[in-house]
């Protein structure tokens, strides 16, 4: 496992060890080796055109903010992930960069998502458009923090979570008194 920041500089070099391939998890589209079969070919397939609507209404919410919005079947816990270009820089060897004082002009992550987690089972039936909004935001913010990335605005991140912790709890200000 190359885990160090220095490993996506290396990985652009070192294709492959002892003959096999080297692959970044956080570029491009990652083959597991779980599409082995027709069948899970058709149920992937199935998914992207089931989830077709809300990966179009991501789209448009995110806007400049990601190149593309795509099924993933990389997560398995998380509802959504950022990953780069087949043939860009990973957002990690940006910063890097970026530290060493290089002028880097900085590329649009892909927003994967997970068809199976419930979070993205929910946006598929929101309909209430600022709730839509509010979760793509904070999902796309979660998946930045995940992927090791700062946020342009924190502050606004954290008055949306609030707002949707107070409205998925039926959380009313209650006023305490001391005695």
């Amino acid at each position: 496992m190359l885990s160090d920041q220095i490993d996506e500089w290396l990985g652009t070099h070192l294709n492959e060890f002892e003959g096999k391939p080297l692959q970044s998890v956080t570029k491009g589209q990652l083959d597991l080796g779980n599409l082995e079969n027709e069948e899970e070919k058709q149920a992937t397939e199935k998914a992207s055109n089931q989830f077709k609507p809300v990966i179009d209404r991501i789209k448009e919410t995110l806007g400049e903010k990601v190149k593309e919005v795509r099924i993933t079947h990389r997560l398995t816990t998380s509802p959504a992930c950022l990953v780069a270009d087949d043939h860009a820089m990973d957002a990690s060897l940006e910063r890097l960069l970026k530290s060493a004082g290089q002028h880097i002009m900085g590329n649009k992550p892909i927003m994967e998502i997970n068809p199976e987690h419930l979070i993205i089972n929910a946006l598929k039936e929101e309909t209430d458009e600022k709730r839509f909004n509010d979760w793509v935001s904070i999902l796309f913010d979660q998946a930045l923090l995940s992927e090791g990335g700062q946020l342009d605005d924190p502050g606004a991140f954290v008055k949306r979570l609030n707002e949707m912790f107070i409205s998925m709890g039926n959380l009313s200000p209650r006023i305490i008194t001391l005695s």
